[in-house]
This record gives C-alpha cells, structure tokens and sequence, in this order.
C-alpha cells in the first residue's frame, strides 16, 4: 500500500494496524496481497522471501484468567507450548472465536500490534536471525515489513525460546545449517 492510497477502502482491521503503525513513526504502512497469506508459507511465497522471514502471530488462551497469550515467531519454527507454559502458565488452544473477541483479528490475519485487547506477548529470539521480517497486517491479504528488535520496543514483550528446539540431521543434505535446511 501506499501512503497517498484511501485508507477508508481498506478493511477495518488493516486501518487500525495502519493507525498504529503511523502512531508509531514506522516508515511502512501495510500492503495488500493479491491471494490470501493464511499460512507462512503462502506468504513468503507472495512476498518472494524466507518463510523464515515471516513473523507468525500465534494466539492461546491462558488457563488461569482466560486472556489472550500472543507467541510472535518464526514463519520456519513450531511453537513449543511446554516452553511458553513455563513463562505464562498454563495455556491451551485458542479457537476462533476467542482469537476474534480478544485480538479484533480472524485466524491467518493476526497482526503483532493494534489488538482489542492487549494480550500478554512472547516474541521467538529466532525471529532475530533476520534484518526484516513481515508479519499479517490485520487481514489475511495484508503484511507489513519490520525488523524483529521493532517488535520488541512496540510491544514491550521479551525476546524467549518459545520454539520447539530445532535438529539438524548431519547426514542430509543442508546439514550445514543454512537458512531453510533446519528441521523443526
């Protein structure tokens, strides 16, 4: 998207991550995809990056007082819920519709900012291995660019091992640990 574009056109959710990001000085407004971007995978394709690259904004439910957990990860890594559960407490699956009334998002368009409510935020310290990641933007045809450190300063959250540890085998080709050849 750019700047000089009508705002008013562009779903309720992108406007308000768009106000946010404005709010904040950040240089890029959200743009939107031609297809849906629901999973990292088919984002980093549309964006011709990294699935790395791509800041999943993953949602839980904690047990104890019912709010919002929000994991910011690597597109390329699997939340492990173990690890999350040692930093918040117990936490299980968030449906759809607790997503929508704690987050003002649907699933495959959660964005890290600009929530209904704000949700206690872990961010993946994996996410750190790239200069600029992109993250959904409010709607599923909508991402914005950011560098991960950004991430942190917006949200306040701390940077964590929220993954699952990730394993190399040595006898396969990659073994080398190149981005995209880890196995999670």
């Amino acid at each position: 998207m750019q700047p000089d574009q009508n705002t008013q056109k562009l779903p309720e959710g992108v406007q308000r991550v768009s106000a946010q990001l404005q709010a904040l000085g950040h240089a890029h407004l959200p743009r939107m995809l031609d297809d849906a971007a629901r999973t990292a995978q088919q984002a980093a394709d549309a964006l011709g990056i990294l699935v790395g690259q791509v800041a999943k904004s993953i949602i839980f439910r904690r047990k104890s007082d019912d709010a919002a957990v929000l994991v910011i990860t690597s597109g390329d890594r699997r939340v492990d819920e173990r690890k999350v559960a040692a930093l918040v407490g117990p936490i299980g699956r968030a449906d759809a519709d607790f997503v929508k009334a704690r987050t003002g998002f649907s699933i495959g368009g959660v964005a890290p900012i600009a929530h209904a409510t704000p949700p206690v935020t872990l961010i993946d310290r994996d996410l750190l291995r790239f200069a600029e990641v992109w993250a959904a933007a409010g709607h599923p045809h909508a991402v914005f660019p950011l560098h991960p450190s950004e991430l942190q300063r917006w949200t306040g959250a701390p940077i964590a091992d929220v993954v699952v540890d990730v394993v190399v085998d040595a006898a396969s080709p990659g073994a080398s640990g190149a981005p995209g050849t880890a196995k999670a």
